[in-house]
């Protein structure tokens, strides 16, 4: 059996109960999970699940959990966190991935201090998927990083590459820079330094489109596009709030009189399929990249859906060998 996944089961805002849930569904799909938490509780909460018992699910003790109003600060000298647990899983080789719905700068930090970097890289990010024109749009760094040096860019574009390639099967992906321009000379001095890099490095591992616009994320325009984390964090939560605004705009919309609730019925399952793709918890989690393991960083607010997609995503990516191949994308890169 392949190697488990381990989940920080008492992360996020409604403790073990989705987690358990979504491990559930996942050990069901064929990934084995290992829980880590509170032993006692997480055995009760399997117990709520029938034909668990049977099931490639093991629990791993944990007997503290840094809460979501807590400093990340606190991974340091709170060895025995979750969190922590978790990532240690990951170290020893007793897991493929840690994946956590609890505190996200808990989480980069744990994996950061635990694991460790890629060699050649400065700073992990968050690798995010936004919901496209044809599908979706790869945007790092999703709030990792609110200060950021041009170096970052060019590291993440290739990070990016890599993992599209190897997880998503996209050949040559294009990356873009965002920008307030299309045109080269466009923006920051941080970005116009940042696009020198980039195009210095098309042709060698990553294939540079050029600077984009905001709206070129939803357009597709480029499989990935490189931020700062602050920037990136700021797009992501304004387009799931949009997102959200957008869909009762709709439901409003479609209830305002008989006529149009008859509509409504006719389009229903149409506005299903949109909301889905439109849903944050079908892509599960976001992608710590950088660091030299698998870490996972989902939603506070996630449901049982997101866990389990998460618990997926994660042993997708150990199945496709992706940290050996980062690695070596950048081992080639230091020495050609």
């Amino acid at each position: 059996m392949s190697l488990p996944v381990a989940l920080d089961a008492m992360g996020g805002d409604h403790g073990a109960v989705p987690n358990v849930e979504g491990a559930v569904q996942a050990a069901r799909a064929g990934v084995p999970v290992i829980l880590v938490g509170d032993r006692v509780k997480l055995h009760a909460e399997l117990g709520r699940h029938a034909g668990s018992a049977s099931l490639p699910i093991e629990v791993v003790e944990a007997t503290d959990v840094i809460g979501m109003d807590e400093h990340a600060s606190d991974v340091r000298s709170r060895t025995q966190a979750s969190i922590n647990v978790a990532s240690r899983l990951v170290k020893e080789g007793r897991a493929s991935a840690v994946v956590s719905m609890g505190h996200s700068g808990a989480t980069m930090a744990s994996a950061l201090l635990t694991l460790g970097r890629i060699k050649g890289v400065e700073r992990p990010a968050i690798l995010t998927h936004l919901p496209a024109k044809g599908g979706f749009t790869t945007l790092l760094d999703a709030g990792a990083n609110a200060d950021v040096k041009a170096t970052y860019y060019a590291q993440w574009a290739r990070l990016a590459s890599v993992y599209l390639k190897v997880v998503e099967d996209r050949d040559n992906p294009t990356v873009g820079l965002l920008s307030i321009g299309e045109e080269d000379h466009k923006g920051s001095a941080l970005v116009l330094e940042a696009h020198g890099l980039l195009r210095a490095l098309h042709g060698r591992g990553v294939n540079f489109h050029g600077n984009v616009e905001g709206r070129d994320i939803f357009r597709n325009t480029t499989d990935i596009v490189v931020t700062d984390g602050f920037t990136g964090n700021v797009v992501l939560k304004l387009a799931e709030g949009e997102a959200k605004v957008l869909f009762g705009w709709v439901k409003e919309a479609l209830q305002s009189s008989l006529k149009s609730k008859l509509g409504g019925l006719l389009v229903r399952g149409a506005l299903r399929g949109l909301a889905e793709r439109m849903d944050p918890s079908t892509y599960g989690a976001s992608l710590l990249i950088g660091v030299r393991g698998l870490a996972f960083i989902g939603h506070g607010s996630a449901d049982a859906r997101a866990v389990k997609n998460a618990l997926l995503r994660a042993a997708r990516a150990h199945e496709a060998n992706l940290i050996p191949r980062l690695e070596a994308a950048f081992t080639e890169q230091a020495s050609g």
